[in-house]
C-alpha cells in the first residue's frame, strides 16, 4: 500500500511556474496533490514577449493552491535568472517556508526569438545560456549547499569524490532538469535553445555523480513536444504543418500534455522513484521514434 500524500511534509520549489497551461503548473499542480508544500518562482515578463502571451498570476496561484492537501503550504517568487545575484535567494526564499528544500525543479526556459546558425550572435547565445543552463546549474549549486555548506573546503580537483561517512537511509532531496528533443533529430531554427539544453542533458551525469555523494538524486527529463500554447494555429512561432503530418502517422496523434510530464515527475519525486538517477529520461509517446 503506498501512502496516499507520499510527499507529506516535503517542500518542492518549482521554476518557470507562470501560465496555467504551463509545464512548472502542472508539476507544482502535482506536487501540491501528493502533499508536498510548494514554492513556485515566475517570471511574467518572459511570456508577455511571447506569442502565447502571459496568464493572470492570481489565477495561477489559485490553482496551486486550490490542490494543496490540508496543512501544506504555498508562496511564490518572481525573479529573472538571467541575472545570476538573483538565483540564490530564489533557493533561500524557498527554504524559507517551512526552513527545509527538498525538491527542486529547474522548469525555467528561454524560448522565442532564436535563429539558425546563420542568425548567431553572442548575444543570441549567451541570451539562452544564462537562462537555461548556468542559472540551471547555479539553482543546483545552491541546493546542493543547503544540504552541505562547503564554503570553507577547497574546490573538487578532477576525479575527487565529496566524502561520507556512511551510507543514506534514503535520498536527502531530489532535483529535476528539464532538456529537449536535440538528440533525437535536428530543431532547425532554434540553435541556441538546442545548445543550452543539450549541456543539460550531457553534464547529467557528472553532476548526478556528484550529488549522489550528498544523497540527492538528479534525472533530466526530456518531455519531447509538450503544447504549452506555442502549438496552438492562433499562438505559434513556428509552421505546423510539417507537425501535423508527423502527428497523423503516430499511434496516439497527439503531442504530450503538461499533465504527462507532471506524472513523471511526480512518480520520480516519491519513494517509488527512489532507483533512478543520472538519467536522461525521453518522455514523448513515441514521438521521437516515428
Amino acid at each position: 500500500m503506498h501512502a496516499p500524500l507520499p510527499l507529506a511534509g516535503r517542500t518542492a520549489l518549482v521554476t518557470g511556474v507562470s501560465r496555467r497551461r504551463g509545464i512548472g503548473y502542472a508539476v507544482a499542480t502535482r506536487f501540491a496533490e501528493l502533499g508536498a508544500n510548494v514554492v513556485i518562482h515566475h517570471h511574467r515578463p518572459h511570456d508577455l514577449d511571447q506569442p502565447w502571451g502571459a496568464d493572470d498570476l492570481d489565477a495561477v496561484r489559485a490553482g496551486i493552491r486550490s490542490s494543496l492537501a490540508p496543512g501544506a503550504r504555498m508562496d511564490d517568487i518572481g525573479a529573472d535568472l538571467a541575472d545570476a545575484a538573483q538565483v540564490e535567494p530564489v533557493v533561500e526564499a524557498a527554504r524559507v517556508l517551512t526552513g527545509e528544500l527538498d525538491l527542486l525543479v529547474c522548469n525555467h526556459a528561454k524560448s522565442g526569438g532564436d535563429g539558425g546558425i546563420l542568425d548567431m550572435t553572442p548575444e543570441a547565445l549567451d541570451a539562452f545560456w544564462d537562462v537555461n543552463t548556468r542559472s540551471t546549474l547555479l539553482l543546483t549549486a545552491a541546493f546542493a549547499r543547503s544540504k552541505r555548506p562547503r564554503s570553507d573546503a577547497a574546490p573538487l580537483r578532477p576525479g575527487e569524490r565529496i566524502r561520507r561517512d556512511t551510507p543514506f537511509a534514503e535520498p536527502q532531496g531530489r532535483v529535476f532538469w528539464m532538456t529537449s528533443g536535440q538528440v533525437h533529430g535536428p530543431m532547425r531554427g532554434e540553435v541556441a535553445y538546442a545548445t543550452s539544453k543539450a549541456a543539460l542533458a550531457g553534464v547529467t551525469a557528472t553532476v548526478a555523480a556528484e550529488l549522489l555523494e550528498l544523497g540527492i538524486l538528479l534525472n533530466t527529463i526530456d518531455p519531447g513536444p509538450v503544447n504549452t500554447g506555442y502549438l496552438d494555429p492562433e499562438t505559434t512561432d513556428r509552421p505546423l504543418d510539417e507537425l501535423e503530418a508527423h502527428l497523423a502517422t503516430t499511434p496516439f496523434g497527439r503531442v504530450g500534455r503538461p499533465e504527462d510530464v507532471a506524472n513523471l515527475i511526480g512518480w520520480l519525486a516519491t519513494p517509488g522513484g527512489a532507483w533512478v538517477t543520472g538519467q536522461v529520461v525521453t518522455s514523448d509517446g513515441g514521438f521521437s521514434l516515428g
